[in-house]
């Protein structure tokens, strides 16, 4: 009895800790990502941020070897006055955004003008890139999740990666708490009906002898 005991505690808590890993990993999926969304849509000219952290798709492969189209490139935000040369940012241009390779830095009246080249491409981007075209420094990229990552961003994307999980972790939740309480209640009836039986056993033994 008490091995079945031990065993149906260490039951309980595995699934109380992989409930509590989900958690952990879903929610912070689904405050950033529904973050990300919102502000795409309340802020159209800017690139969506999350404390500062920045996720771009790579579309081109113009920074092989460093990353390759089908990424997903982390940027963080960053002083400007802080960039040098041979760092990667990210910056605007006609309504997009590139990453690329800072190769010179020139000041004038105050203002920075970045030289920035692709690591695989044989000419500079040919601009001037300006403080306010800046979005960030880049950090590291992860590999191709580019293609999920724009699926995410859909309806049915957020609907499949984000809703779908955490509707099921609760149905999880649900279902754990009513295993629980079944083997509780069970448990508590058997305990109820030996006590109820040992009771009877002791009430027998106490009736006086038959002459």
């Amino acid at each position: 009895m008490e091995n079945v005991s031990s065993t149906k505690l260490v039951s309980n808590k595995i699934m109380t800790a992989v409930g509590i890993i989900l958690c952990i990993v879903l929610i912070p999926m689904l405050i950033i990502n529904l973050t990300l969304i919102v502000k795409s849509f309340v802020y159209p000219d800017k690139a969506p941020s999350f404390l500062g952290y920045k996720p771009f798709i790579v579309l081109s492969g113009s920074m092989q070897p460093e990353f390759y189209a089908g990424d997903i490139a982390l940027v963080k935000e960053v002083d400007v006055n802080t960039l040098k040369a041979q760092d990667i940012i990210a910056f605007k241009k006609d309504g997009s955004v590139i990453t690329h390779r800072i190769m010179e830095i020139a000041k004038l009246d105050g203002i920075h003008k970045f030289v920035t080249k692709g690591d695989s491409n044989n000419v500079d981007d040919g601009i001037g890139v300006t403080d306010e075209m800046v979005e960030g420094k880049y950090l590291f990229h992860i590999s191709k999740i580019g293609n999920t990552a724009m699926f995410m961003q859909t309806p049915i994307g957020l609907m499949i990666f984000v809703a779908l999980p955490l509707m099921l972790f609760i149905l999880y939740d649900i279902l754990r708490r009513q295993i629980f309480d079944n083997k509780h209640r069970k448990e508590t009836m058997e305990l109820e009906a030996e006590i109820e039986r040992l009771r009877q056993v002791a009430d027998k033994d106490e009736e006086p002898p038959q002459v």
